[in-house]
Parts: structure tokens; C-alpha cells; sequence
């Protein structure tokens, strides 16, 4: 019988703030939830942005500070208006009677170039050298430009995830990692070397990376322009730029594993990619546990200069066309199924902790949903490498069939749509188009859907992940976000079956209204993916039907502990009391801390051991 992947971790950061606690989710529904619902998160995003030191008060400036350091703005990890560039330039001398067309100029001995060009003669006086040129000189001018964007999707004001652990030498993408890794253990309740001593060693998976890998100055930014910069490469540049790293610094610093890992790459829907091998492996009885995630470090003018080419950018100049003005609004540049210039780029990492039901009722941890199952298909042969196509359509129609297989005819109405949502002209269209039809196919007649990525913009890989963090928050505190930063549907958007949401919807207490979520990724070369992820509520009566009243209740029962555990983690985290997991050097095993036989391995950081194969799997086939 399948096993059903539960939910019992969330962690991560984005431009609304901590995953774990519900913080950043609660910080896009703010003006709907009350004094009291806001408080911890307020307190929490004080202390992550240096606005406050101690137990302080938090008042209403301090409030509007954090509005305005946080959500979709004008970027921070660059000045929009002061952008190093370089120009290729052709230097020539001044003609004089007497100068004969030669350029002089003097430098030091040690930076002349290896070799030397055909027409400079070098005189070496000392230490430095006097180079006199004849005829031209070809050179790169250093300049300041203005970066046609100035929106994008930051982590909050002020926040530097690299300062709670020793992170010298670590990208972006690693330190949000780290950060997001650890957050979404510090939420399970218990504590993780407890949660080890039930399993054995390799029936932990985790699943994690960057689509586009790590890009900064510490790593394959920085690697690829030291030669043209004078720069120098590390011996850590080219290790840490691997997509697959987030993976690799979660099982060798943060959890101490020797499970399954990787990650597997999808584009822009390479968060569900990845949800769906730790789905499968918790399925199929590969892994008791499954840490999925991924984390972006993209705000960048390297990496947006190219997707600005391509015209995916919403622009500054044509986001105030379409609001005429003469002042960009950088809170508004995403605008979901709306009149629209393109995405905003954004960073995050978000990271869920999947688990085996039986372990998880065995241990009483919390239950914030369940994976029943994420589609993946391509676009087959199309005309562009970039442009949507009919895998999509494939995606979302199976989720939704599989949503009233498991829900009723009655249920799968009892559903809403995370949309990719990107902001784009075109993506308005072709996914308002999908979303429409697979609705009238399955008799749906008003299907909420909203757009997360118009609060904290276009993560990238991570994007999914953002939105399966806000849908989680629903069954907390009962609010779908709405569209906030549109005011009216575009034209060509198909929605005579869709309720696009463009103010907060109310969906019930701890969102009952809703059994279920839809969400949907595309991804750039036809790598689309749709996941279907059940509420707590119909999570927890799937699973009294399968083990039983009596199962449930000693269930609940325990999980009375873990909740007040989670509860004073969040607690104290807002309070700046948080635990960074980074183990660096601890509990290292070599070649000495092996044993085997042919029945089994033990690791001596272990309790259990790791069994080998007994019977031939392939028996039927002798």
C-alpha cells in the first residue's frame, strides 16, 4: 500500500520574511489579521532586520519599517543607480608637431603584461616600468551606468543570514542554505539527533539545490571574472558553485547524513521537482524522512542583464508607462494576470520536511499537510526553446483528476490554485488559458486563484517553494493572499471559470473551506510541474481511515509535547535566540569507523545499523 508523504517541517526565508512559525505568509496577509495573530511576527522581523536589540517594544514606526524593508522593492544587493561597467575604448595620441602619435605612461614592473604588445617599447626604471605606445592603445573604460530595473525580490532589510554561523568564504545561495535548512528542523519540535535514533542511517533523503547553481563573487561569478578583472580565483570557487551544493552543505553540515541526495532540476519548477523524488522515495519505502528544498541567490545585475535581454524583466521605464507616471513603483512591478511588463527577480530558500505517516504518528510531530502527488511533463517539439506549450495542460489536468479521485466530485470544488503567476504578458494568457479549460473540463465554475509571486517576486527554482509555504499558512490562520498589487483583470485573461483573487479571501477558520491546493510551476524549456497537496484536516481523516480512531487519538496525544516544543522554538527565535545547525568538523567518520559483514554496515556515529540485500529482488525473473 502507498505511503503518504507528510508534511511535519517548513523553513526558509524570502522577501516576506521566516518560513517556520508562518512569519512570512502572515506578513502578506497583515492587514487582515489581528494585533494579537501579528505580534510574534512583528517582533520576529524586527530582530532579523537590526531594527530592535533586546525585548523592546514594538511601535508603529517600527512596524512601517518593516513594511518597508520587506516584500517586493527597489533591490538592496546592488545600487540600481551606480552599476560598475567597462567600455571598450580605442586610445589615441593627440597629434603634435613633436608627438609623433605615441602614448607614455608608467606602471609597476610586476603588472606588466606577459606579453608585450608589438608596439609598445618598455624602459624599466626600478621598480616600475615607463611603456610608450605607438599608434593606439585598446582599453576598457570604467564607468557608472543605471540598471533599466530597480525591483526585485530581497530578503528582508538588513538581514544577513552569513552573520549567524561561520560562513567565510560561503555564496549567497549557501548561506540561505544553511539558514533555511536549520530553520525548518528548529520547527519539527523535536530535535533531530532524537529523530535519528528511530531510523536508520540511510533512510534519510534529501533533495536540494539551486537552478542556478551558485552564482556570486565567492563562487562561479567571481571564478569565471578574475582573469578579465584582476582578480584572484579561491581554491573554493569552483567546489561551491555546483547546483547540487545546497544538498551537499545540508548532509555534510547540517544533518550528518548518509541517505539518498541530489536534486533535480527543473528550471522554475525545480522545487517540486525535487518534492516529488523525496514523495517517491517516502512512497516507495526508500526513506522514512525527506528534506526537499531550494534555495536562490539570483538579485543580481549579471544574472538579470539576461533575462532583461530576453524582455522577461518588468522594466522601470515600462512600469511607469503602464502607470503613468514619472516614478516607478517598485512595490506593484509584479502584477499577476494583470497589465504587465514582466517578472521580478527575487531570492529565497524554503525547505519542507517530509515524513513516513507511521514514523510521524509514532512520534507525534506536527502535521501541516500531505504531497499526494506532483506531474511533470514536457512540452514535446515546439517553436522556441523559451515559449510555453501543452505540457502544462497535462500537469494541471492530472493534479485536478487526482484532487477528485481522492476528494469527490463535491471536493475537488473545494480546491485553489497557487498559479505560477509570474507577471508576464504572455504568461497571463497561456496560464489563465490552462487553468480556465482544465476548470470547465472538471465542472468547477469559480476556482480561486492567486499569485504569490506578486508579493515576493520570481525566485527562480525556489518559486514553487514559496507558494507551498503560503498555502500552508491558509490552514493556520483561514486567509488565501489576494493579488494585492493589481487593480483590474487584463483583457485577454480567461477567467469565465476562475475567481482570480485580487484582495484576501477568507476561507474559513484554519482555511477549512479548502481540502486541497494546486500548485503550478513552468518552467523555462518546457519543464512544467503541478503537485497536489492536501490540508491537515483531510490529511489527518485519511489517515484515522487507514490506522484507526484509537491511532489518531494516542497521536494527538503526543503531539500535545511536540506542539509546545515547536511553539517555544518559534518563541525564542523571535526573540533572537535562534539555533543555526552548522557542524563543521563534528562528528567526522573515515575509514576507521566502519564495520561490515555481508548482512550489514555500521557507521559508529550511528545507532542503527544499514542492512545489505538478502533476497533477489529480481526472483521471478530467474
Amino acid at each position: 500500500m502507498t505511503k503518504l508523504p507528510l508534511i511535519v517541517g517548513l523553513g526558509g526565508i524570502n522577501a516576506a520574511g521566516r518560513t517556520s512559525g508562518f512569519h512570512s505568509y502572515k506578513r502578506m496577509v497583515s492587514d487582515v489579521l489581528t494585533d494579537d495573530e501579528m505580534k510574534t511576527t512583528w517582533q520576529d522581523l524586527a530582530r532579523r532586520m537590526g531594527l530592535i536589540t533586546d525585548e523592546e517594544p514594538i511601535n508603529e514606526e517600527i512596524i512601517e519599517a518593516i513594511k518597508a524593508g520587506t516584500l517586493v522593492r527597489r533591490v538592496e544587493t546592488f545600487d540600481p543607480d551606480n552599476i560598475l561597467y567597462q567600455y571598450k575604448a580605442t586610445l589615441n595620441a593627440e597629434t603634435h608637431a613633436d608627438s609623433n602619435d605615441q602614448i607614455t605612461f608608467t606602471l609597476r614592473k610586476s603588472k606588466l603584461p606577459n606579453v608585450i604588445p608589438e608596439n609598445w617599447t618598455v624602459d624599466l626604471q626600478g621598480s616600475k616600468a615607463k611603456v610608450t605606445v605607438n599608434g593606439s592603445l585598446d582599453a576598457l573604460l570604467e564607468d557608472r551606468v543605471t540598471f533599466p530595473v530597480s525591483s526585485g525580490g530581497n530578503i528582508p532589510t538588513g538581514f544577513d543570514p552569513g552573520k549567524m554561523y561561520n560562513s567565510r568564504f560561503h555564496p549567497r545561495g549557501l548561506k540561505l542554505t544553511v539558514y533555511g535548512a536549520s530553520d525548518a528542523l528548529n520547527s519539527l519540535g523535536i530535535d533531530w539527533s532524537e529523530v535519528l535514533t528511530h531510523i536508520k542511517p540511510d533512510e534519510v533523503s534529501v533533495y536540494a539545490g539551486s537552478g542556478l547553481a551558485q552564482i556570486d563573487d565567492q563562487s562561479i561569478a567571481g571564478m569565471l571574472a578574475a582573469p578579465l578583472t584582476g582578480g584572484r580565483v579561491s581554491t573554493k570557487m569552483m567546489a561551491l558553485s555546483f547546483a547540487e551544493m545546497p544538498a551537499d552543505f545540508i548532509n555534510g553540515y547540517v544533518i550528518n547524513s548518509i541517505g539518498t541526495t541530489g536534486t533535480n532540476m527543473g528550471a522554475c519548477a525545480t522545487f517540486l521537482y525535487n518534492l516529488r523524488q523525496g514523495m517517491h522515495d517516502i512512497q516507495q519505502g526508500k526513506s522514512k524522512i525527506a528534506i526537499v528544498g531550494n534555495a536562490e541567490a539570483p538579485v543580481l545585475t549579471e544574472i538579470m542583464e539576461g533575462f532583461r535581454v530576453m524582455g522577461a524583466l518588468a522594466e522601470d521605464e515600462q512600469l511607469k508607462v503602464l502607470d503613468n507616471s514619472d516614478v516607478v513603483d517598485n512595490r506593484r512591478a509584479c502584477r499577476p494576470f494583470s497589465s504587465n511588463a514582466g517578472f521580478t527577480m527575487a531570492e529565497s530558500a524554503q525547505f519542507a520536511v517530509l515524513m513516513d505517516d507511521e514514523l510521524a504518528l509514532k512520534l507525534g510531530v506536527n502535521i501541516y499537510g500531505s504531497v499526494a502527488d506532483v506531474f511533470i511533463n514536457a512540452d514535446a517539439n515546439k517553436k522556441s526553446i523559451s515559449a510555453p506549450g501543452v505540457g502544462n495542460y497535462v500537469t494541471v489536468a492530472k493534479a485536478t483528476a487526482l484532487a477528485k479521485a481522492i476528494l469527490g466530485e463535491d471536493g475537488v470544488k473545494q480546491t485553489f490554485v497557487q498559479a505560477h503567476g509570474t507577471g508576464t504578458p504572455q504568461n497571463r494568457v497561456t496560464e489563465s488559458h490552462i487553468l480556465n479549460e482544465v476548470a470547465k473540463t472538471f465542472d468547477i465554475d469559480n476556482w480561486a486563484v492567486t499569485a504569490i509571486k506578486s508579493y515576493v517576486g520570481h525566485s527562480m527554482s525556489v518559486a514553487a517553494g514559496d507558494q507551498l509555504m503560503a498555502s500552508l499558512g491558509v490552514w493556520q490562520y483561514g486567509w488565501v493572499p489576494g493579488i494585492t498589487t493589481i487593480d483590474h483583470i487584463a483583457d485577454d485573461v480567461h477567467q469565465s471559470n476562475l475567481n482570480i483573487l485580487t484582495e484576501h479571501a477568507f476561507a474559513g477558520q484554519r482555511g477549512e473551506d479548502y481540502k486541497a491546493v494546486i500548485l503550478n510551476a513552468k518552467g523555462f524549456g518546457g519543464n512544467n510541474a503541478t503537485g497536489l497537496v492536501l490540508s491537515p484536516n483531510q490529511t489527518l481523516s485519511m489517515l484515522q481511515s487507514k490506522y484507526g480512531a484509537d491511532v489518531i487519538t494516542a497521536y494527538h496525544e503526543k503531539n500535545v509535547a511536540i506542539q509546545a516544543n515547536s511553539l517555544e522554538n518559534d518563541q525564542q527565535t523571535c526573540l533572537g535566540h535562534e539555533k543555526i545547525r552548522y557542524k563543521f568538523g563534528e562528528n567526522v567518520m573515515d575509514e576507521t569507523s566502519i564495520s561490515m559483514t555481508q548482512n550489514e554496515i555500521r557507521l559508529s556515529e550511528f545507532e542503527q545499523a544499514i542492512p545489505l540485500a538478502m533476497t533477489n529482488p529480481y526472483a521471478d525473473y530467474s
